[in-house]
């Protein structure tokens, strides 16, 4: 039996339910880089309070903050205010590249997306289906390696869908410890960091006129922390 957890891995979800996309994103690391790995995101958030007054403690919702959506910063720098209104789409998109530049530039990090194109009607079978296959995919990486692994998930406990994908496998033969282990993602930086992935993904997959700014995001950024250096279909 594996003795060692050599794989931590930080999951979230994005798509668009009207047509049917589904989207996972994740960042992952060796447990003995967590500490680095949040201490380089930490620096960028401090870094962000310096220079655009946007709080530690905000949280970082992709869909959110980089459609311009709620205040993200408690003062809007100035550049960002034309005729006295706050341009807060500009604003979003600046913050999202900061990021992900850390994301680009932290060593130990890894990231990877999953997508499956399914039907609006079946949105929530879609959806289920893929994660339960990148949680297949996962164990079979982890069988590879001869270890075990631990997967973190945005969430509060009230959806038990990937409860029950994790309670499907065979116990004896699992490599990923327990089930999806649920945190709020308001209250943690390292799912923030996988919501953007996530969000940077479906960007790249469903192109529109809305996200043509983020198109080459994923290449740009995330592209070289990424085994598959793309979004896979799964």
């Amino acid at each position: 039996m594996p003795r060692s957890i050599d794989r931590m891995v930080y999951v979230d979800d994005s798509g668009r339910p009207q047509s049917g996309l589904a989207v996972y994103g994740w960042i992952e690391f060796d447990p003995d880089r967590w500490t680095a790995v949040l201490e380089s995101w930490l620096r960028t958030r401090k870094q962000l309070w310096r220079q655009f007054r946007v709080p530690v403690t905000k949280e970082l919702h992709a869909t959110a903050f980089i459609n311009g959506r709620g205040n993200l910063s408690t003062d809007i720098p100035s550049e960002f205010i034309h005729n006295g209104v706050p341009y807060k789409r500009d604003f979003g998109r600046v913050v999202a590249e900061e990021c992900l530049e850390t994301l680009r530039s932290t060593e130990g990090l890894r990231i990877g997306s999953v997508y499956r194109h399914g039907n609006p009607e079946t949105f929530d079978t879609t959806k289920r289906e893929l994660y339960a296959d990148l949680v297949a995919w996962l164990e079979k990486e982890l069988e590879g390696s001869d270890s075990l692994g631990l997967v973190f998930m945005d969430g509060d406990g009230s959806d038990p869908r990937y409860r029950q994908i994790h309670r499907q496998l065979k116990l004896r033969k699992r490599r990923i410890i327990e089930d999806a282990i649920l945190i709020d993602s308001a209250g943690s930086q390292l799912v923030q960091m996988a919501d953007l992935v996530a969000w940077v993904a479906n960007s790249t997959i469903d192109q529109h006129p809305g996200n043509q700014f983020a198109a080459h995001w994923y290449e740009t950024y995330l592209a070289e922390r990424d085994p598959f250096r793309a979004p896979r279909e799964l």
